[in-house]
């Protein structure tokens, strides 16, 4: 059995407890829990990826991208609301987190290219046709990895979430200063470091509940994995400043991770591109004001699909 076997064994029985999560949705009674089609996706370089189809199967396309040790499900508030109504909904679980393959050398988590077949390997598998990717976080790298390696063609627009298309030092947010504890093999210290980050992600807490499940969450991506996701550089620049389909990007004033000159210089490097800034909001707009997020990103793939 090789390493990363071992691991995603390990990461499946401690995530066990995380279906009971599930099937609460989030702090929801079981009567109300969101139900979703499961998708297996194999990536080029051999890895699975747990995915998941919410919402409309009929509706246009939107794929839900989470960032740095997060799960599918950080998009409860998303998956379990009117947009499923009128939209076809795909989430996953990155490399390196939830149900996902978890491998700990460096290489896959270094290769660009990796990145973007991944996206196309969920985009084949789920059988999308034009979907809108939204980009959380380090889910920026990720959408810029998609379109740097196979184009924009088959995508009808982008949001960008607290994301970045260029690393920018001078824009990195106070709570990235817990990224050190949260590789460390110190089980205690990796804990403490992993409940600051999490905490520090927003500026409108999560519920006592929540919380705990993203907690959980963060803590399935073992320490090698979360520091091999570091030290990979990102500029996208040259590349989206030649996008010509709708771009919203979509930003906390009080994000803790990026601060809002990254937004800004996206916005600015997009043609055409809409900055949606969220006054006294964190890192997480999506959940800490869902019913703006929500009525935003509908607004923008009504729009994706009319243009094209």
């Amino acid at each position: 059995m090789t390493m990363h076997v071992r691991v995603r064994t390990l990461a499946a029985l401690t995530g066990a407890a995380l279906l009971a999560a599930i099937t609460q949705g989030f702090a929801q009674s079981a009567a109300q829990a969101p139900k979703y089609k499961p998708i297996s996706v194999k990536t080029p370089d051999g890895l699975t990826i747990s995915a998941q189809e919410w919402g409309n199967p009929n509706g246009p396309e939107i794929v839900l991208i989470h960032g740095f040790g997060q799960s599918h499900l950080s998009w409860i508030r998303q998956v379990n609301s009117d947009l499923a109504r009128e939209f076809r909904i795909i989430t996953y679980d990155l490399r390196g987190h939830g149900y996902s393959d978890k491998p700990l050398e460096k290489a896959p988590y270094h290769d660009n290219k990796a990145w973007g077949d991944e996206v196309k390997a969920l985009i084949d598998a789920a059988g999308l046709k034009r979907p809108v990717l939204v980009g959380w976080s380090y889910a920026g790298r990720v959408i810029s990895d998609y379109v740097t390696t196979h184009g924009a063609d088959k995508i009808a627009g982008l949001n960008f979430v607290g994301a970045s298309i260029k690393a920018f030092p001078e824009f990195a947010g106070d709570n990235l200063k817990n990224a050190p504890g949260m590789m460390s093999d110190d089980l205690a210290t990796n804990i403490a470091a992993t409940r600051a980050f999490v905490r520090g992600c927003f500026e409108k807490q999560p519920t006592a509940e929540d919380f705990e499940i993203m907690l959980s969450f963060n803590m399935m991506v073992p320490p090698k994995v979360r520091a091999n996701l570091f030290g990979r550089p990102l500029d996208a620049t040259e590349v989206m400043s030649r996008l010509n389909i709708p771009v919203l990007v979509t930003h906390g004033e009080r994000d803790g991770n990026a601060k809002l000159g990254t937004a800004q210089y996206t916005a600015k490097t997009i043609p055409g591109a809409k900055l949606s800034v969220y006054e006294g909001i964190g890192h997480a707009p999506f959940y800490e004001d869902a019913a703006r997020f929500n009525t935003e990103l509908a607004a923008l793939v009504r729009s994706a699909n009319r243009t094209n």
